[in-house]
């Protein structure tokens, strides 16, 4: 059972989210004191609480989450904040990342079947990772033919928990960077919680977002797009080392596309994205989303 499910709309689950942050506010709170303090959920299935405050509050920055599901405010250090806003976007470091799933929806428990992230800094690949995960299921066949993976391929695979700490080793000190950021990031966050394990809270970028506002005439943006558009090959299409891979390689050709704005630093990119001035040109320099 997800949010929607419960009848609570977008709206509504925005108000959620401010409502458990108002909670947290006021101290560290527990996963089923959230669950029954916020949304209302006293009973239920086993790990239901979990699911729901998960689905709730497990993609947002704000907030992180310990292995024992005890929530904080995101610590937030004034210093580091201003050193990235004014960190030229040459110096950062991204760590560019794919999963393949065994569905679309982790709050209803599909899981990770292959992580693979792509280090880039300076317009250059400087580092990857990439591995199997045996989601402790059999595949649906057409995953299998998605993807390619199979359950045979998968039996003898690391589980997420046995490379947890490498995923985590992979994102800490980076951007976080995906083409449709947010369906991997909550993939990661959950997968991280179901481990026990720490998720990095750190800034994210969506390549997706970034092409809207970089190529505003690309109608359509799917990686297959993008990358045609780029004239960027995908070896492995729709494997997470591939789709990494040429995901780096869009960030790379999008990041140069900012700097033809002047956008330079961090804070710059975030004002270019929302449509206003980065602070280095006139307004008569933005392009319509």
């Amino acid at each position: 059972m997800g949010l929607t499910q419960l009848g609570l709309g977008f709206e509504s689950g925005s108000a959620l989210v401010e409502r458990a942050l108002e909670a947290i506010e006021s101290g560290p709170r527990s996963t089923p004191s959230l669950a029954r303090d916020v949304l209302g959920v006293r009973n239920g299935p086993p790990g239901l609480a979990a699911r729901l405050v998960y689905d709730l509050l497990g993609s947002d920055r704000r907030v992180s989450v310990d292995g024992a599901g005890v929530w904080r405010l995101a610590t937030t250090d004034a210093t580091t904040d201003a050193l990235l806003a004014t960190t030229a976007l040459s110096c950062l470091e991204f760590a560019v990342v794919d999963v393949e799933t065994t569905g679309g929806t982790p709050s209803r428990g599909d899981r990770v079947i292959e992580f693979a992230a792509i280090q880039v800094r300076g317009g250059q690949v400087v580092g990857e990772f990439s591995s199997l995960v045996n989601p402790g299921r059999v595949l649906s066949p057409f995953i299998s033919r998605l993807t390619g993976i199979t359950s045979d391929m998968l039996a003898t695979a690391p589980t997420f928990a046995d490379i947890a700490d490498q995923v985590r080793a992979c994102l800490e000190g980076r951007v976080f960077v995906a083409h449709n950021a947010g369906f991997d990031w909550r993939f990661l966050a959950e997968e991280m919680r179901r481990s026990s394990a720490l998720f990095p809270v750190g800034p994210r970028l969506c390549t997706v977002r970034l092409t809207r506002r970089a190529v505003p005439g690309l109608r359509r943006r799917g990686l297959d797009h993008v990358t045609d558009y780029f004239g960027i090959p995908i070896r492995g299409r729709h494997r997470a080392g591939g789709d990494a891979l040429a995901t780096a390689q869009v960030l790379i050709r999008l990041l140069q596309e900012a700097s033809r704005s002047e956008v330079e630093t961090w804070d710059q990119l975030q004002l270019w994205l929302a449509g206003r001035p980065s602070g280095r040109r006139g307004p008569e320099s933005i392009v319509s989303q």
